[in-house]
């Protein structure tokens, strides 16, 4: 599996570089202005944390969920899966492949936003370390959702949809502080994947934080990852016997 699955990720990584770096710019280019927009009402501590850790989330957000959804959803309706459902290739290998290329393209946008935002806001740069962490979970689990609404949806356009739904959920509910949410709608954020990611670099943000429950948010990061992705794998094989 692991051959077929490094082959898969550097075809769609070549093509992605070629595809995808524009969109990256603008997901970054908008991340970096919600933090602009949002430092004329956001003083500082617990908001300023919260707002940057959600702008730099949302990038995963955007590439991961967002173009990983519409990326299957066309593969589906142009009958690319057909393509791939003619290679010696598991499935789990494609999903995975895609999803981790993808996922890749995310690192520089969610790193120069999250130092951009810590000098913006006068946040502590020592512990972004963490974003070697929290952006592969992140964006392994909010990659399995998008290729599971691309892979599930009945039309190329519903696809496109909910995967633009599922970004605008991240924007809202990530980048504006829990604290200030109302409580159903609170109960939301705590169901969205990326929330987790949101609240681990927030806290690292911490003069001294608590690496354990940071842990904890990482962890059922992780455990998303692993069950979207299995959706993912189980939602490709439906559409490739098709």
């Amino acid at each position: 599996m692991f051959p077929s699955l490094a082959a898969v990720y550097r075809a769609q990584l070549s093509r992605a570089r070629v595809a995808r770096i524009p969109l990256l710019f603008v997901a970054t280019f908008q991340s970096v202005g919600i933090m602009v927009l949002m430092r004329g009402v956001v003083d500082g501590g617990s908001e300023a944390r919260a707002v940057v850790a959600g702008s730099s989330v949302l990038v995963v957000a955007f590439v991961a969920l967002n173009l990983l959804a519409q990326y299957f959803g066309q593969l589906r309706a142009g009958g690319g899966l057909d393509h791939y459902a003619t290679l010696p290739v598991p499935p789990a290998s494609v999903v995975l492949g895609a999803a981790g290329a993808y996922a890749s393209f995310t690192v520089p946008g969610t790193i120069v936003t999250a130092v951009a935002g810590s000098v913006m806001f006068g946040l502590p740069l020592t512990h972004l370390w963490v974003l070697v962490a929290v952006i592969p979970l992140s964006g392994a689990a909010l990659s399995g959702l998008g290729a599971a609404l691309g892979l599930l949806a009945p039309r190329q356009e519903l696809a496109t949809l909910l995967g633009q739904l599922g970004m605008s959920a991240a924007l809202l509910l990530g980048v504006l502080p829990a604290d200030r949410l109302p409580t159903p709608v609170g109960w939301a954020r705590d169901l969205l994947p990326s929330t987790y990611g949101v609240e681990a670099l927030a806290r690292s943000f911490d003069a001294h934080p608590d690496w354990a429950v940071v842990v904890l948010d990482l962890a059922v990061c992780a455990v998303v990852g692993v069950l979207s992705l299995a959706v993912a794998t189980w939602a490709y094989r439906r559409a490739a016997v098709r």
